[in-house]
């Protein structure tokens, strides 16, 4: 898997998750993730979550770290397994930064408070994650803490970096365990 973190802000309104928005905008085409940082703000119409459109629960957070992966050739449910192994891979990073954290599906808490939101789906040609970690949680629309203002993080690319890498090796390592089993 590839991966980048893109150096420009980017306001995530969830209209770029969608199948090749890596490949259109940054020429990395196959499996993809990439990391920016930027206000994010999903309003219902952009909601790929039915859960949170029939609850009335738009997205917001003045700042936040966002990851889009694309993956080719994978159904569904592996993506949302795919994608949990992300939330798993973002906790132990910052565990390892002496933060306890709890998860609880594909949301990670601090204190009770939301870090958070995570989303997978299907396109027609791949499996679409986006996983976003509040950098500035003012504003959000539910009790909420981030990465800057809460916890003290404030190298966010050494983070996300570490993050989509680890991610990238864990993916690889998966599929090259899968070769080395004899069928029984």
């Amino acid at each position: 898997m590839k991966t980048k973190y893109l150096q420009q802000e980017i306001k995530y309104e969830g209209f770029q998750l969608a199948p090749h928005w890596i490949y259109k905008n940054f020429k990395i085409q196959g499996d993809a993730t990439v990391a920016f940082c930027g206000e994010c703000e999903v309003k219902l119409t952009e909601m790929v979550d039915i859960e949170d459109v029939i609850n009335n629960e738009p997205i917001y957070s003045k700042s936040m770290l966002s990851f889009i992966s694309e993956q080719f050739n994978v159904g569904l449910v592996e993506g949302v397994f795919r994608q949990r192994l992300l939330i798993c891979i973002i906790k132990e990073a910052l565990e390892r930064r002496g933060i306890k954290l709890t998860r609880s599906g594909d949301d990670l808490y601090w204190n009770d408070k939301k870090l958070t939101v995570s989303i997978a789906t299907k396109s027609t040609t791949s499996v679409l994650i986006h996983t976003g970690i509040n950098i500035d949680s003012t504003g959000a629309p539910v009790r909420a803490c981030g990465l800057q203002n809460d916890l003290g993080i404030m190298d966010i690319e050494s983070l996300a970096v570490e993050i989509m890498d680890k991610y990238s090796e864990e993916l690889e390592d998966i599929v090259l365990a899968s070769t080395k089993v004899r069928g029984v």
